[in-house]
């Protein structure tokens, strides 16, 4: 089998390169209860775009950190009143958005409640109303980095949208707040990560070749293109001579997915394309091998970072476990 990174073997025992800021724990201590004192106000409108005769659907609305109002699809059955059912949250690709009603009728149809959001930012409807000193750039993992201040990282008050939403959809009566999982394939593969990461009540956990995860590999094996672009461009147009790199890399360890991976409490079920140059496989593994949680990762050897034959159903059997 071609190689394009580690063999798989090591790929199993390797650890990650990105440096890990020493206060890494105190940073996520003091988001969360930034989180605890965000009321999120969720708001609930039914949606006119598409009809249902057996699944409700809605425009979620809800506060973040920050004061920023996030947007989610929501659907759920037309159930009895009391019913409880199992939920799962999506997480969409880095600039995308939740993407059509219909695709999703799968999920309430088989009795979940069902949240897609839209990041704050990108291609979807949710807000971004942060602001930092220092270049934005034209991407959001360099969104910040030139802040004093570590907590105005972009990506930071993603992964705590993340946690939010499922705050809220386990505070509905429709919901069962003990059997909620989430998914997501390349940023919405580290969302998932992320989000189960900073809410431990979450039970089951499907990442697909997750994205933001040890940057400093993916610049070393000179990968910083498509969509870790941005790292590159940042070095050309602000350390050019890379006299910064120890401390922008140790900057990015707060959101590197890696990481946040030992708070999982989740079980987890990892989807990997060996042939991946976009997200390479070793990035993954170094936050897969961190988590300590029941896992388990299913290995696609010719597949890159597109579509994975198989993976949806996979993942909508594993959530069936709920």
């Amino acid at each position: 089998m071609p190689l394009i990174d580690l063999p798989l073997a090591e790929l199993f025992r390797y650890q990650g390169r990105n440096p890990r800021p020493a206060d890494h724990d105190a940073y996520w201590a003091a988001a969360l209860r930034e989180l605890d004192g965000t009321d999120p106000r969720p708001e609930l409108r039914p949606a006119t775009v598409v009809q249902s005769s057996r699944v409700e659907c809605f425009e979620l609305w809800f506060t973040g950190v920050g004061g920023a109002r996030i947007f989610a699809k929501y659907l759920r059955p037309k159930s009895a009143p009391g019913t409880r059912h199992p939920a799962v949250l999506q997480f969409h690709g880095y600039s995308g958005h939740s993407g059509d009603w219909l695709d999703k009728f799968g999920w309430p149809a088989e009795g979940f409640c069902y949240a897609a959001m839209d990041c704050r930012g990108q291609g979807g409807r949710s807000e971004d109303n942060g602001q930092v000193k220092g270049t934005t750039l034209r991407g959001h993992i360099v969104r910040g980095l030139d802040d004093p201040d570590p907590a105005r990282l972009h990506f930071r008050q993603i992964f705590l949208d993340t946690a939010q939403l499922a705050r809220v959809l386990m505070s509905f009566a429709e919901v069962d707040p003990a059997r909620v999982g989430c998914f997501g394939a390349s940023q919405g593969g580290a969302l998932s990560l992320a989000c189960a990461a900073l809410e431990p009540r979450l039970r089951r956990c499907a990442p697909v070749f997750p994205f933001l995860s040890d940057y400093q590999r993916t610049w070393e094996m000179d990968q910083a293109r498509e969509a870790y672009e941005e790292l590159r461009l940042y070095f050309r147009a602000f350390d050019p001579r890379h006299e910064r790199e120890e401390a922008v890399f140790t900057k990015l360890g707060y959101i590197d997915v890696q990481h946040l991976a030992p708070r999982i409490q989740a079980e987890v079920l990892m989807f990997t394309g060996l042939m991946d140059t976009i997200c390479l496989p070793s990035t993954q593994f170094a936050a897969y091998n961190k988590i300590t949680s029941m896992k388990d990762v299913v290995i696609y050897p010719d597949f890159v970072h597109e579509s994975l034959p198989g993976q949806i159903d996979r993942t909508f059997n594993f959530m069936r476990g709920l």
